[in-house]
């Protein structure tokens, strides 16, 4: 078992290394991106860590570390293809590439600490925003792909697969927290806090995610009733309608109850709701 341990361990010195040519690499293309720099300072830390012999006395913070660097490297990747509107004959390959690098600090984490929890192991709002971005870069992704009518008409089940891919992710990043229950002791003297923490809205990004998820619903359902039964057997399909009609009203709800006038616009919820009602 402390042989698996130290190879594991080695296979993550091995990967913090391949990430520092990959982000020296990048930074070839643009010297002055913040997030590259910051991934490169990180990394600078972790190499002369494991120069020095350093044992993982505190593997949380070296997982932490090493996530941060990918969040980085693959945000400066993200922005490329979003700039370049995700060119079609790369696109499906970078975006799985991206898709996969996103998940590797999970699987590490869960490799590294298996008596843990990932989430105790990279912390609430690392693991939120791995979720997040895997689900808001399929869903610019689709945004996108929505716009092209006749690769759609071709490619339809490709599209409703990055849908659910998507949405999926999305709702993970939603239930990483759990939602306060306010009969569980917890005493709060703000009514629209209260509302929220209930609602397990906890940032502006958990109010994003839902309405992500509604517009992908909604893309799902208007290509869904004209698709062949293909995608994949039915029962293990999401419930596009049902899902989308209920993170929307809880949208609608927090945007015109307690952050109402903070610049919320529920406009594009209420018609999206309308149809999918």
């Amino acid at each position: 078992m402390a042989d698996d341990y130290r190879r594991q361990g080695f296979e993550l010195e091995r990967r913090i290394f391949e990430l520092d040519i990959k982000c020296s690499s990048l930074r070839a293309e643009k010297q002055d991106d913040d997030y590259l720099q910051n991934a490169s300072a990180i990394l600078d830390k972790l190499k002369s860590y494991y120069r020095q012999g350093g044992e993982s006395s505190n593997l949380s913070k070296l997982l932490q570390d090493y996530t941060q660097v990918i969040l980085d490297i693959t945000f400066y990747e993200e922005n490329k293809l979003v700039d370049q509107e995700f060119p079609e004959d790369c696109s499906p390959f970078k975006i799985q590439q991206l898709l996969q690098d996103l998940t590797e600090p999970e699987v590490m984490a869960g490799r590294l600490a298996p008596a843990q929890e990932v989430q105790s192991v990279l912390g609430l709002e690392l693991l939120e925003c791995l979720y997040w971005r895997r689900g808001a870069l399929l869903y610019m992704y689709c945004h996108t792909l929505h716009q092209r009518k006749q690769w759609i008409k071709k490619n339809k089940d490709t599209f409703l697969k990055c849908i659910q891919e998507g949405v999926r992710y999305l709702m993970r990043m939603l239930q990483v927290r759990n939602s306060v229950k306010l009969n569980d002791g917890v005493v709060l003297h703000d009514p629209a806090t209260a509302s929220f923490l209930s609602e397990g809205i906890f940032s502006d990004t958990h109010l994003l995610t839902m309405m992500y998820i509604g517009e992908m619903c909604f893309w799902a359902v208007k290509y869904e009733d004209c698709s062949a039964d293909t995608m994949e057997r039915k029962e293990d399909r999401l419930q596009f309608r049902d899902i989308g009609t209920q993170i929307l009203n809880k949208y609608v709800l927090a945007c015109e109850g307690p952050l109402q006038g903070q610049g919320w616009n529920t406009e594009n919820a209420k018609e999206i709701l309308s149809i999918l009602q």
